[in-house]
């Protein structure tokens, strides 16, 4: 059996008793550890599930998967994800690998950023397409992500942004030679996120379009989303250019129509003069 085995978004607790339980009955664990991290760390994770981990790269589980899947028809293996396990669709791929090899799986889920989200005080049923911000080179500065904002806001809809992780990624000049010399890791901040749609929004402004977020957009950057030491900020967009979140994981939302009762959460958590000129949607249209 695989299982496919979500650790929420904490630490080493927070995964399931059901997910314990699956990890202590299997002969290999695997660890993906490159589309997000835990707080804790490996050897954190290893203490508290008494078993040792594999870390799996990308490279493992996007062109080695045969290894995770070595033998999982006659034992146990199980495959950690933080947050949710279908979080990435590579996990979907290791599915239907695994489908295809006549190995049968289980999903055991937990929390992730797309439903912990709403802990900033917006309603997850209010958000439209989610969109991933990757860090610019000098030669590539994609905005196809400031688009699916801007399509979200004429909906009146939020963006859950998901913000890049670099870890175990090699310079061109590395991969080129053939060397296996990595890149110190990277993880982007709302800080940065909120800098590049501000360089989007000067850019489309001088070509004459008119821009669908602006500096005074609302925004809600999020930090450590469920650890003991999380933080929410609620700020415009220019605001939080500035904003210093602290240690990784970040995620940024930019809001759409916003409900009363939505404002009076974030509320709790907005910077000065953050919520002014809001569009809000009309109250007696709301249905709880």
């Amino acid at each position: 059996m695989l299982y496919l085995i979500g650790l929420g978004l904490g630490d080493a607790a927070d995964i399931t008793v059901k997910g314990l339980q699956a990890v202590k009955s299997c002969s290999r664990v695997y660890l993906e550890a490159y589309t997000s991290v835990l707080t804790g760390g490996k050897e954190a994770l290893e203490q508290y599930y008494g078993k040792q981990l594999i870390l799996a790269d990308r490279d493992l589980v996007e062109q080695g998967a045969d290894e995770i899947l070595k033998e999982a028809d006659v034992s146990d293996v199980a495959f950690l994800v933080v947050g949710d396990p279908f979080g990435a669709t590579t996990h979907s791929d290791l599915v239907l690998r695994a489908v295809n090899a006549g190995i049968p799986y289980k999903v055991i889920h937990n929390a992730s950023i797309m439903n912990a989200v709403g802990c900033c005080g917006l309603q997850l049923y209010n958000f439209g397409e989610t969109v991933s911000f990757v860090f610019w080179t000098e030669t590539w500065r994609p905005e196809s992500f400031y688009d699916k904002i801007c399509k979200n806001r004429t909906a009146g809809l939020h963006t859950l942004c998901l913000l890049d992780i670099k870890v175990k990624e090699q310079s061109v000049e590395n991969m080129m030679r053939g060397k296996k010399i990595f890149e110190p890791p990277r993880f982007m901040t709302v800080s940065q996120a909120a800098d590049q749609l501000i360089q989007i929004i000067e850019r489309r402004r001088s070509h004459g379009e008119e821009v669908g977020v602006t500096e005074d957009t609302l925004c809600v950057g999020v930090a450590r989303l469920g650890a003991d030491d999380q933080v929410i900020r609620v700020a415009t967009l220019g605001q939080l250019v500035t904003c210093d979140l602290g240690a990784p994981l970040h995620s940024l939302v930019v809001t759409g129509r916003l409900h009363p009762l939505e404002v009076d959460l974030l509320r709790l958590n907005a910077e000065p003069n953050a919520l002014q000129n809001l569009t809000m949607i009309d109250s007696s249209t709301y249905t709880s």
